[in-house]
């Protein structure tokens, strides 16, 4: 099972990777996704934030490849590979899902955040590069991606508040997330891609919307408190 597992993360990879050859770009709902059409929401980061993708793409593909080559039968990668097979599956139509449907891709993406952030919590205290930092991007980007397509959709369908009030209920939401998972997790890669994503909101926002912005760089300082007080044991590749 543990041979299994580890090619099943190598395959749900790939096609995760793969993925946005064969569906549209996405960059945020259109106006006709939604009865009330959420253009440039407060609670989005700015464009440029989304190239972490990149990143994110280049360093699981590595990770799983290591996995398969020089950990197949790991027990301590076997933990945490199950549930990031969960995040992976329901990631790799993702695309396709949010080009179709807000409500959907609100749903499932907050599937593919639970289970990268456990996936996160059981990496073990070796291979950190390889690893650990991999899916500590992964699961802090989705942590913030799924609180913005959130508060995007609720915005959308007039839910309690209007898109400004849903900028600080999402911000609000990723931070009651983000700070347990940081603490426990002890993985920078994790809280410094939430600051990432808070920062592209301040980017977006500016002055036109101070509070929100004000808001986020609160989240900025608890998240590198955070950072700086809950430090690894080990960084080095395969401590």
């Amino acid at each position: 099972m543990k041979k299994l597992a580890a090619y099943i993360t190598l395959v749900l990879t790939a096609t995760f990777v793969l993925s946005p050859l064969v569906a549209n770009p996405f960059s945020g709902f259109r106006a006709d996704q939604l009865p009330i059409p959420q253009v440039e929401p407060p609670v989005q980061p700015a464009g440029y934030a989304f190239a972490i993708w990149g990143l994110i793409y280049t360093w699981l593909a590595v990770s799983a490849l290591y996995g398969v080559v020089k950990r197949p039968e790991a027990a301590d990668w076997h933990r945490a590979r199950w549930p990031l097979i969960v995040s992976l599956a329901v990631g790799t139509p993702w695309l396709a899902i949010a080009n179709n449907s807000a409500v959907w891709a609100s749903i499932t993406i907050f599937i593919m955040a639970a289970g990268a952030i456990v996936a996160l919590l059981r990496t073990p205290e070796r291979d950190i590069w390889l690893f650990r930092v991999p899916v500590g991007i992964y699961a802090g980007w989705l942590t913030a991606a799924s609180f913005v397509s959130l508060g995007s959709t609720a915005a959308g369908y007039g839910l309690i508040t209007d898109q400004t009030g849903w900028a600080y209920l999402g911000i609000a939401g990723a931070l009651l997330v983000a700070a347990p998972v940081q603490w426990f997790s002890k993985a920078p890669s994790y809280g410094l891609t939430v600051v990432w994503a808070l920062v592209a909101i301040i980017v977006a926002n500016q002055l036109d919307l101070w509070t929100v912005s004000a808001m986020a760089a609160v989240g900025i300082a608890i998240m590198l408190a955070l950072v700086a007080m809950r430090r690894p044991s080990g960084l080095s590749a395969s401590s």
